[in-house]
């Protein structure tokens, strides 16, 4: 059984969608695949790479039910992620992306798999490596590109930049700049869900290079003392910014931090496992209150554009951990192994993603810059701070409280 050709042509309509709907459910799209692997209901299970290690609780059981089109949509949403990221850093280096840009290559299958487990009611908030979040949180590269460029059809309107995605609609919640900051937010909006009675819970999740701050356990102290549904998740990419976690913390084993808080240690490279330890979570966070998930991840970029990501740590170490860890790649071995696409037609599906990514650069170029009068907008309460007016809105009056 195999996954048909994707069409060559594409609309630019695709391009206002989430990667979902632009590259699975086009109608030409929906034709090919109505015999395909993608349809298949078949379920079967596969065994994680490696065991959970837990923390004051029972680990979940290592076998993950999938199926076919689960897989496949895991495969596309990965490969979309990594090429979006690989654009972005030419598009930096083009300087046409401009002030801090972290990428997420590599780091994939945290992203994907934590959407798998959850829904588009439950929060995430996350520092700022956040493309590939906002991504799979139902984003179009339409808004990514144009918020990386600083364009109008930007998901911030082209002022929040590179660190600062954001989709209330859809409970993704930044997107922060400062250090660890977005943690007793992500509390707060566990307090919320809390109150609300919604059955939700909030993701807030953190770098190895944020785990030491202060703010992080005066958090999980009051989430704990109140039961809120929050799950903490530390993205252990073994580097804060360029600092191996070894020379940052005493004790490395972040799931193991919350002391009474239970936690669970998670191959981040399989996205079947963090599929696995995210439902678990949320099931823990909604009964007994918060729990911390260690993502045991790896980037391959720096830790930003100005970071060559080569000074301390060795090229062997980097090649190394695609060769044997890669998440898209394991992937795309379950894909062949399991007889649902050939070589080609993965190899198809990645030119047409890369074709996307293409049309969705061109048209965010096409997008124009902000108003220079929009500065001032969103900023203050209405009526107080400083306003734009005049004919040319070049005239500035200032009221403050």
């Amino acid at each position: 059984m195999a996954l048909l050709h994707l069409t060559s042509s594409s609309s630019r309509s695709n391009l206002l969608k989430p990667i979902s709907a632009a590259l699975s459910y086009s109608p030409s799209l929906r034709r090919s695949i109505s015999s395909s692997a993608a349809d298949d209901s078949r379920t079967f299970t596969i065994e994680t790479s490696l065991p959970f290690t837990a923390h004051q609780c029972n680990p979940p059981s290592r076998s993950v039910d999938t199926n076919p089109k689960e897989l496949l949509t895991f495969f596309r949403d990965m490969a979309t992620m990594r090429r979006m990221e690989i654009a972005a850093d030419s598009l930096y280096k083009a300087k046409l992306i401009r002030g801090f840009c972290h990428l997420y290559d590599g780091q994939e299958a945290v992203a994907v798999g934590m959407e798998a487990s959850i829904t588009k009611k439950d929060s995430i908030i996350t520092a700022y490596r956040d493309h590939c979040t906002f991504l799979g949180r139902g984003g179009t590269l339409l808004e990514i590109f144009s918020e990386l460029m600083g364009r109008q059809a930007g998901c911030s309107k082209g002022k929040g930049g590179s660190m600062h995605f954001y989709k209330k609609e859809a409970g993704f919640y930044g997107g922060h700049g400062i250090v660890g900051a977005q943690v007793p937010l992500g509390c707060g909006l566990a307090f919320a869900q809390k109150y609300s009675k919604d059955g939700t819970v909030s993701f807030a999740l953190y770098g190895d290079g944020a785990a030491n701050q202060g703010q992080l356990f005066e958090a999980l102290n009051i989430s704990a003392l109140w039961d809120l549904p929050v799950i903490l998740v530390c993205e252990n990419n073994h580097y804060g910014m360029g600092t191996a976690e070894w020379r940052a913390a005493k004790s490395p084993s972040y799931y193991k931090r919350g002391d009474y808080v239970p936690g669970l240690k998670v191959d981040g490279m399989d996205v079947l496992a963090v599929k696995q330890a995210c439902k678990f979570a949320k099931e823990h966070a909604l009964k007994n209150g918060p729990i911390i998930l260690e993502m045991d991840t790896y980037r391959y970029h720096g830790h930003s554009m100005s970071d060559p990501g080569s000074t301390y740590r060795t090229r062997d170490e980097i090649s190394g951990v695609r060769q044997e860890r890669d998440p898209v790649e394991r992937v795309r071995k379950l894909v062949l192994s399991h007889d649902l696409a050939t070589e080609k037609e993965l190899k198809d599906l990645e030119k047409e993603i890369r074709k996307q990514v293409d049309e969705a650069i061109a048209q965010a170029k096409e997008s124009p810059m902000p108003e220079p009068s929009e500065l001032f907008s969103n900023v203050y309460a209405k009526g107080l701070g400083v306003e734009a007016f005049g004919p040319d809105r070049k005239e500035l009056r200032a009221v403050l409280p």
